[in-house]
């Protein structure tokens, strides 16, 4: 409301009547419109600052960016009329305090909270960035949008909406504050709702659409489809390996893509680029056939391998284990680097499974193959002592390979444990080569083979069957350890240590003590000797009994013992008188197994002595 409507007075009467009166005049009802809304006339323009005359006792001033960010001095000229807001009727110059700004401010809120009632669109422009979100010149008034408000989906660049009119709608209004939060979101949704009815009507599997990158992800992107958006997974971007989206797209980019699965329930788009190119896996095993040798570049390395492109959408893996023929429980990323170029060869070749098995050591020599070519078992070697383990020696015998002597080839007499701590690393040694095992990648050594086993003759002249005469070594509760000549270890059980139950005692022996017994067996690779004496008395009594008789035959015991003394007279007879005693002592001998053996045949059932 103008002040001419305010006061009911026109110009031409105020004119008619006194200054004084006129003045007076200009003052009443000024309480109703101090700090409202009126119609004022631009009488002039100095400098910056426009002189508005509302009808009171003088004009105010307002600067001329009240106007508008975009206004210029031609676009007000002097006679126009503009609504202004009355702060105050004057300030310490005696000038009526004016706002442009404000009374623009003024009419957008009521023309806001109409829309607002309505729930109308209303266009606005992002003018900024503040905290939380975003300032929104909506005709005059700023508004706040809340990140979350922005778009459907969060966007990590905001800055190609700012400065452009757009529509949003308000979500809450507080006069009194002056706070208006809207939402562009609002907007996207319902014009997304109507757009994807239309569009999602018409889509189908293997059609072809294009459509603007809206927003990029690890995993993929977002293909806007006019109004219906589509994913585009980073592994259907190209043929390549892509390890980001980024490497070929871009938000705002335009792209042609190919919908390959359209779920019209949930209606959710799968989008391909790379199907809309020829599959080079097509005709790959004719391409690269098996033990050929290309040229490649490695994409990816990872803890089991490393990925080598061979070209423009193909790769193969060459695993860990194809990566060295000696560098063995290494990580590939020691051997080889990201966008190195290498040398491979093919080594199987899966088309249904889209794979290909690729070899790095396969385009270097062998050294093992080498090794065995230029070696023969039995060559006396020198190398350094690399690494001890609990089972042997690693011995360096060139830059690339390493043989191992186990604890067993260590030495002839000693065990493998104790002479292992005789050895450090970086030490060197000699040792013989006793096998080569290509397949294997293993080179067998020995020290202990540089020397002649020494118990080799002293087990050649042990026989089975044989009566030795052993040493005691020591007393166990399975019987007996002893030394056989050659010093050889050799053992007798408790149940071999006498033909009679009775006397099968470990206590009654001795260490040191010497006894005879029968050889039962000979182990040559642990040089053990298993001894009994209940066989050896065993074959006594036969030999006895074969010797004089048996019970069998009629003969007794006085029999036996009889011809015995005879056959040692005999044998005395014809000896001198000093051998006489050894005569006797043979006949004594001899009456102990004829009383054995008699003893035997009694304690067989069923037969008489």
């Amino acid at each position: 409301m103008t002040i001419e409507e305010q006061t009911g007075h026109t110009p031409s009467a105020h004119a008619a009547g006194s200054f004084a009166s006129l003045l007076e005049e200009s003052f009443v009802g000024r309480k109703s419109f101090e700090g409202g809304v009126t119609k004022g006339r631009i009488v002039s323009i100095e400098g910056d600052m426009a002189l508005i005359d509302v009808g009171l006792k003088s004009e105010g001033r307002i600067s001329l960016k009240e106007f508008g960010s975009f206004a210029q001095k031609s676009e007000i000229r002097v006679g126009d009329f503009v609504d202004v807001f009355i702060e105050r009727f004057e300030d310490k110059n005696g000038e009526v305090v004016l706002s442009r700004e404000k009374a623009v401010r003024e009419a957008t809120w009521v023309q806001l909270e109409e829309s607002s009632k309505k729930n109308e669109k209303v266009t606005g422009v992002i003018i900024g960035r503040v905290k939380g979100g975003f300032s929104v010149d909506m005709l005059g008034v700023i508004a706040f949008l809340p990140g979350s408000q922005v778009d459907i989906r969060p966007i990590r660049d905001v800055s190609p909406l700012i400065g452009i009119p757009q529509p949003f709608i308000i979500l809450k209004m507080d006069r009194a504050r002056g706070n208006i939060v809207v939402s562009r979101r609002s907007v996207l949704e319902e014009t997304r709702a109507e757009a994807r009815t239309d569009l999602v009507q018409n889509l189908s599997e293997g059609q072809i659409i294009t459509g603007v990158v809206k927003n990029i992800t690890d995993y993929g992107a977002f293909v806007d489809l006019g109004g219906v958006d589509g994913l585009l997974h980073v592994t259907d971007i190209s043929w390549r390996r892509v390890n980001h989206p980024t490497e070929v797209i871009s938000i705002g980019q335009s792209v042609k893509v190919q919908i390959i699965r359209f779920n019209k329930d949930t209606q959710r788009i799968s989008l391909g680029m790379k199907q809309l190119e020829s599959d080079p896996w097509g005709d790959v095993e004719t391409k690269y056939p098996v033990n050929t040798r290309l040229k490649g570049r490695i994409t990816n390395i990872t803890d089991y391998g490393a990925f080598v492109e061979l070209d423009e959408g193909i790769e193969g893996l060459v695993h860990v284990s194809e990566m060295s023929w000696t560098k063995k429980n290494v990580h590939p990323g020691k051997i080889i680097s990201t966008s190195q170029e290498v040398e491979v060869m093919v080594l199987d070749v899966d088309a249904a499974k889209r794979r290909i098995s690729l070899g790095l050591k396969q385009c270097f020599e062998n050294p093992w193959k080498a090794f065995s070519a230029n070696h023969k078992v039995g060559d006396v070697l020198e190398g350094e002592v690399k690494n001890a383990t609990e089972f042997g020696l690693f011995i360096g015998l060139n830059e690339e390979i390493d043989g191992m002597i186990h604890l067993n080839d260590l030495s002839w007499d000693r065990p493998g444990e104790e002479v292992l701590q005789e050895f450090k690393k970086g030490d060197k040694v000699q040792a013989k080569l006793l096998d080569v095992d290509v397949e294997k990648e293993r080179i067998a050594l020995g020290i202990k083979q540089l020397t002649g086993d020494p118990y080799q003759e002293a087990m050649s002249d042990l026989k089975k069957g044989a009566v030795v005469t052993c040493t005691i070594a020591a007393l166990t509760d399975g019987g007996l350890e002893v030394k056989v000549p050659g010093d050889l270890l050799g053992f007798i059980k408790k149940a071999d240590l006498s033909r009679e139950r009775s006397e099968q005692r470990v206590e009654r022996f001795a260490v040191g003590e010497s006894v005879d017994a029968k050889v039962l067996s000979v182990e040559r690779g642990s040089r053990k000797v298993s001894l009994s004496i209940k066989a050896k008395e065993i074959d006594e009594d036969k030999q006895a009994v074969a010797d004089f008789g048996s019970s069998d035959s009629g003969a007794s015991l006085g029999d036996i013992l009889g011809a015995a003394i005879t056959k040692a007279r005999q044998k005395d007879s014809k000896k001198s008188d000093d051998e006489a005693p050894a005569a006797e002592k043979s006949a004594k001998k001899t009456t102990k197994k004829a009383k054995a053996s008699e003893a035997t045949v009694e304690e067989t059932p069923g037969e008489e002595a």
